[in-house]
C-alpha cells in the first residue's frame, strides 16, 4: 500500500509539474514539494530539493524542443542565467536557515494571478517587436532581474520559473514562446544548482521517490512542450493561463493542508 501510494503521489506531482513546466517554464517544486509534504511527510527542505533535481531533466527536454522549433534565445537569455545562478545559492543557503513554514507562499500567489493574467490579457508581441529593444538595456534589466529570480527560486525553490515568465514578457517584450523557451533553458541550470545545494546541505533523498518524480515530470514536460509549440498563440495564451490557474488552486489547497 505504501509503494501504492507512493507512485500515486508522485505521478500526480509530476504530471502538474511537467504540465507546468512545458506550458510556462515553471519550476516544478511549486507543485512537487506541496504534495511530497502533504501525503508522504517529507521534510519540506528534503521535498523542495528533490522537486529542484526533476526540474532539471524536464526544463532540459522543454528547452531542447522549444530549441528545436526556433523558439529559445540562448545569447540573452546566459546574460540572466549567470546572475540567476550565483543568488540561487546564497538563496538556498539562507533557506537553510529559516523555518520550513516560510517558503512557499509567495509561489502560489504568482502562479494563480499569471495563469489569470494570461487568461484576460495574452501575451501577443511578435518575434519582430522583441528586435526593437535595446541590447544593453536589456543586458542591464537582465542582470537586475536574474539576482531577484535567482534568490527566490533558491529560497523558495519555486516561483523562478513564474518570475522569468513574467519579466520575459512584461520587461524584456518576448513573445510567449521564446520567453517560455528561454524560461526553460535558465531553469535547467538553476534547478541543478539548487538540487546541488540542497543536497549538499541537507543530504542525501529517498532515492525511490527522486527517481518517480524525475521520470514523470520528464514525460508530462515533454509531452506539454511539444504541444504549446505546435499551438497557435492565442491558444497557447489560454492553455497556459488555465494550467497556472488549476495549478495554482491546487498548490494552495495543498500547502494549507501540509
Amino acid at each position: 500500500m505504501n509503494l501504492f501510494i507512493t507512485i500515486l503521489v508522485t505521478f500526480f506531482a509530476g504530471m502538474g509539474a511537467g504540465l507546468g513546466t512545458g506550458f510556462a517554464g515553471m519550476s516544478a517544486a511549486a507543485v512537487i514539494s506541496p504534495m511530497l509534504i502533504t501525503f508522504l511527510h517529507m521534510d519540506p527542505y528534503m521535498a523542495v530539493g528533490i522537486a529542484l533535481s526533476s526540474d532539471v531533466l524536464a526544463s532540459a527536454v522543454s528547452a531542447y524542443t522549444y530549441g528545436k522549433n526556433k523558439n529559445l534565445d540562448i545569447k540573452n537569455g546566459v546574460i540572466m542565467m549567470c546572475s540567476v545562478l550565483a543568488f540561487t545559492v546564497v538563496g538556498s543557503f539562507i533557506a537553510s536557515l529559516v523555518p520550513s513554514r516560510t517558503m512557499g507562499g509567495f509561489s502560489t500567489v504568482m502562479t494563480f494571478f499569471l495563469g489569470v493574467k494570461f487568461i484576460v490579457k495574452p501575451v501577443m508581441t511578435t518575434k519582430e517587436s522583441m528586435q526593437a529593444v535595446s541590447a544593453k538595456k536589456r543586458a542591464i534589466q537582465s542582470i537586475i532581474c536574474g539576482i531577484l529570480i535567482g534568490f527566490i527560486c533558491g529560497f523558495v525553490g519555486a516561483g523562478g520559473g513564474m518570475m522569468m515568465l513574467l519579466i520575459l514578457t512584461s520587461v524584456l517584450g518576448y513573445e510567449l514562446k521564446t520567453a517560455v523557451g528561454t524560461s526553460v533553458f535558465i531553469m535547467t541550470f538553476t534547478a541543478l544548482t539548487g538540487a546541488v545545494s540542497h543536497f549538499a546541505i541537507g543530504g542525501s533523498p529517498d532515492w525511490m521517490v527522486w527517481t518517480l518524480c524525475v521520470v514523470f515530470t520528464f514525460i508530462w514536460a515533454r509531452i506539454a512542450a511539444v504541444f504549446a509549440n505546435k499551438a497557435e498563440p492565442k491558444t497557447l495564451n489560454r492553455a497556459t493561463g488555465v494550467v497556472l490557474v488549476i495549478l495554482g488552486a491546487i498548490i494552495f489547497v495543498f500547502s494549507r493542508l501540509s
